[in-house]
């Protein structure tokens, strides 16, 4: 009671001395910080945990260890999360855009160490994912929790959630312009200063973290060889269309294989299936192991010699025939691998294999028509095609060029980055409407968007504005006795129900006008006679999008909810557009 006491007091002296705005933009500070040490600790355990492994074993040509560290690490993975932490630990980004659909910004507080901890077993041995998106998640859960713990408002959360965001990706790539933009273009809603500035913050103190614990060198290592020419436009057109292509097929493949293996019973099953045909690819493609960040930053240098080390086609490296293939496979494989790491179990994120995947496609782009007499720039494409591939897979083109630049340094090759990342993200809207991230929030109808209209619907919860102020009445009940009801009521709408509460229909009051004044009529003119069936009708578990729909097709100014057959009340036209109204003025505060 004390510390609750004191809470009480110390947020009710903030209240009155320090205003909402300054409190926000010191949070954001806290946050920001709080996400760099988050990303140092998530690196700092990937790296550790490769250390020992590396020095415990020979990892040596043909190396059969490649076949079981990654089914390690993934059963290290489950078992932390169904014996030891008994919960879901989600993954990343996902998570981070649940929680702003559809639970107010709340994001369970063990998601502040779980992410940490499992992402850093899947990954150290050899899960075929990223670190982002579980950085992104510990971010976002010490901004939802702090929140929670300051009774801050849901736009608030929101911003916090924003702010973590921001901080885990500038202290993650070093990116602090390119997080903001990933701020604002993936997770939040509205672009106001109210936002922007604590985004600026956040950024900077993450970046700045990370710079302090992580050192000042760049992830990837680039540099701009070549100038960009007029000339090249043609082939930057043709890489947007192959990496939008390629988007596809990763957007596509990652939803295929989840589905196949949502069908395999048992956590057991999928986790030795899973685990063996990772252990597999990697086996035979050992550039598919962890993160990848090596074989793109040898990519970036125009050097495929990394993919034969360590394969069983090391004799094989010379023979251009051998390389296109190598890396084909690459391509084909990684989404693959990316995908059975998560559904065996792994917990990791999807921005290093969509990256992976660019730089091998740019790869691929320039051997194959430097083959032809064509004279490009290898590095150059290699890094206008991960840009290509972040625009296309995660549906965030600004991103990617800001992202692309910022970490490589590539800001000579802008005009590139535009043309490419456009073509693209056009190209993958034409075959997917949503990204990896949404598609499933979308399919189940959860997912809030940057049109407010629609965010503001996703937000409002069909329970909370169920009125259950009106008077129900039997099929058997005689006019007389409705009558007696109307006299006692200060509706005009009657639902019908049995004695098991299930909903039979309604009676309107307009609809019996003609006789309510018929006293001749009272003991012989039943409710059953007069009552109907209304359509449409709601559930408590639809969205408000739906709702709204069926108020604008329908004349009805109040519907039924319904749950399974019972009667539940009513939600009224008049409350859902206030409450609508109410929420577009938040959006659009500064």
């Amino acid at each position: 009671m004390l510390a609750g006491s004191s809470l009480d007091s110390l947020l009710s002296w903030r209240k009155k001395h320090i205003p909402d705005r300054s409190f926000v933009l010191f949070l954001s500070a806290v946050i920001g910080f709080a996400a760099g040490i988050a990303a140092v600790i998530i690196k700092n355990l990937v790296h550790l945990i490769q250390v020992l492994l590396k020095n415990g074993f020979n990892l040596q040509n043909y190396n059969l260890f490649y076949l079981v560290l990654p089914i390690i690490g993934i059963l290290a993975t489950v078992l932390f999360t169904r014996y030891i932490l008994r919960q879901n630990v989600g993954h990343g980004i996902p998570g981070v855009l649940y929680a702003i659909s559809r639970s107010n910004g709340k994001i369970k507080p063990h998601n502040i160490f779980s992410s940490v901890i499992t992402s850093a077993l899947t990954v150290g041995f050899g899960g075929s994912v990223g670190l982002e998106g579980p950085t992104v998640a510990t971010g976002a859960a010490i901004g939802s929790n702090l929140g929670k713990y300051l009774r801050l408002n849901y736009k608030q959360i929101l911003t916090m959630l924003g702010c973590a965001s921001a901080g885990a990706m500038a202290a993650i790539f070093k990116a602090p312009i390119a997080a903001i933009v990933f701020a604002l273009e993936v997770i939040m809603l509205n672009l106001t200063m109210s936002s922007l500035v604590p985004l600026l913050i956040s950024s900077v103190t993450a970046a700045l973290t990370s710079y302090l614990f992580l050192g000042q060198n760049v992830l990837y290592s680039f540099t701009l060889k070549e100038v960009f020419v007029l000339g090249d436009v043609p082939f930057y057109l043709l890489l947007g269309l192959f990496t939008g292509l390629v988007s596809v097929y990763f957007t596509r493949m990652y939803i295929y294989v989840a589905d196949k293996f949502s069908m395999i019973k048992g956590w057991a099953t999928r986790l030795i299936t899973g685990g063996l045909l990772l252990g597999l690819m990697i086996f035979l493609l050992p550039a598919l192991f962890g993160e990848g960040y090596d074989g793109i930053n040898s990519a970036l240098n125009g050097d495929y010699s990394y993919l034969f080390e360590g394969s069983l086609f090391s004799s094989l490296r010379n023979n251009i025939i051998t390389v296109i293939l190598v890396v084909t496979f690459v391509i084909f494989f990684k989404v693959i691998a990316t995908s059975v790491t998560f559904s065996s179990g792994g917990v990791g994120g999807i921005f290093a294999p969509t990256l992976f995947m660019g730089a091998h496609a740019g790869l691929l782009f320039a051997i194959v028509l430097n083959r032809f007499g064509f004279d490009l720039e290898t590095s150059s494409f290699v890094l206008v095609a991960m840009a290509g591939m972040i625009a296309g897979v995660i549906h965030a083109p600004l991103t990617a060029i800001f992202l692309i630049a910022e970490i490589t340094g590539g800001y000579g090759l802008f005009m590139p980055l535009m043309i490419t990342s456009t073509i693209s993200y056009a190209t993958m809207k034409i075959f997917v409407k949503n990204s990896v991230y949404t598609y499933q929030l979308a399919n189940r109808g959860e997912l809030i968007t940057h049109d407010k209209d629609k965010a503001a619907l996703s937000l409002m919860d069909v329970e909370k504005m169920i009125e259950k102020n009106f008077n129900t009445i039997y099929p058997d009940a005689t006019l007389g006795d409705l009558v007696e009801v109307i006299s006692k009521s200060v509706r005009n709408v009657f639902p019908v129900v049995d004695n098991e509460n299930n909903f039979l229909g309604v009676v309107w009051v307009n609809d019996i006008r003609h006789i309510v004044f018929k006293p001749e009529l009272y003991g012989t003119t039943y409710v059953r006679d007069i009552m109907f069936m209304p359509s449409p009708t709601v559930s408590p578990g639809e969205s408000m999008e739906d709702v709204a729909h069926k108020f604008q097709t329908s004349s009805h100014y109040n519907l039924a909810v319904l749950d399974k057959g019972k009667y539940v009340g009513f939600v009224s036209r008049a409350n859902v557009f206030s409450e609508y109204r109410s929420m577009i003025r938040n959006f659009m505060e500064e």
